[in-house]
């Protein structure tokens, strides 16, 4: 007997998301396997940042099924079953969604360590000593075991970013979200985050990034998704999407940005 195959790590059929009149997703179908990098282009307003706020459930769909490791996002199953998760069940469910931010969110009166052990601690429960040196292997990991005991004020974007990305992996999620990561950085800055982000596509995390970093998308997506208009447009491998895209709405995209 063959094992059976293992739940995608992130499932989304047919997801739709409205904020009063305005229809932001329509119908998302998408699929992301464990270890894979999924990047999601698009031109503003296409409903990318919705895409990922209603995978860690910071938004509800309205309709729709999205799944993270096999488990429902927002719900949990009982028999045939589904129950709403109450926002205390919420909150335990997205420390396995890591969530980075285009704007850092860091918490300027604390220093970058105290930063990263902030949410291992009141939201795992983990004792303090443990969630410090934890914090700090995840500073090393990108590039800032220097910056400990500095301030966010102190840093530049680039790192402020850094130490964001240290803050949602000390959480050990299985899953990390990037809202273009890179928009709120001068050009010289950009190339540090991108390249953390490319270090932790080799070592097997999972990954969705939005962004608009076309080299990136080719150097590390295993799939591009172009998304207009609430809807997924194209997906596929870089080289199909970014070099051979089959829809025109595509195709006008990439010659604007590339």
């Amino acid at each position: 007997m063959t094992a059976p195959a293992a739940p995608p790590m992130v499932e989304l059929r047919g997801v739709h998301k409205r904020f009063g009149a305005l229809q932001v997703l329509r119908g998302i179908d998408l699929t992301v396997a464990a270890g894979q990098v999924a990047v999601v282009l698009g031109p503003s307003g296409s409903g990318k940042s919705t895409l990922l706020r209603t995978i860690n459930h910071l938004e509800k769909a309205d309709s729709g099924w999205i799944s993270v490791a096999g488990r429902p996002v927002g719900y949990r199953r009982a028999g045939r079953k589904l129950y709403e998760l109450t926002e205390r069940e919420v909150l335990r469910q997205r420390t396995r969604i890591g969530f980075v931010f285009q704007t850092f969110n860091l918490f300027p009166h604390l220093t970058v360590v105290e930063n990263v052990v902030e949410a291992p601690v009141a939201a795992l429960r983990r004792r303090r000593a443990d969630a410090v040196a934890a914090a700090e292997r995840m500073l090393d990991r990108v590039g800032l075991a220097d910056k400990a005991g500095a301030y966010p004020a102190q840093l530049s974007g680039g790192q402020r970013q850094r130490v964001a990305i240290a803050r949602a992996l000390a959480l050990e999620p299985e899953l990390l979200l990037f809202d273009e990561p890179t928009s709120a950085l001068d050009p010289e800055l950009v190339g540090e985050v991108l390249d953390v982000i490319k270090d932790l596509a080799r070592q097997g995390t999972t990954m969705i990034v939005v962004t608009h970093e076309i080299g990136f998308a080719r150097e590390v997506a295993d799939t591009v998704v172009f998304m207009d208009g609430g809807r997924v447009v194209e997906q596929g491998p870089p080289a199909a999407v970014l070099d051979n895209p089959r829809h025109e709405r595509t195709r006008t995209f990439l010659s604007k940005v590339l």
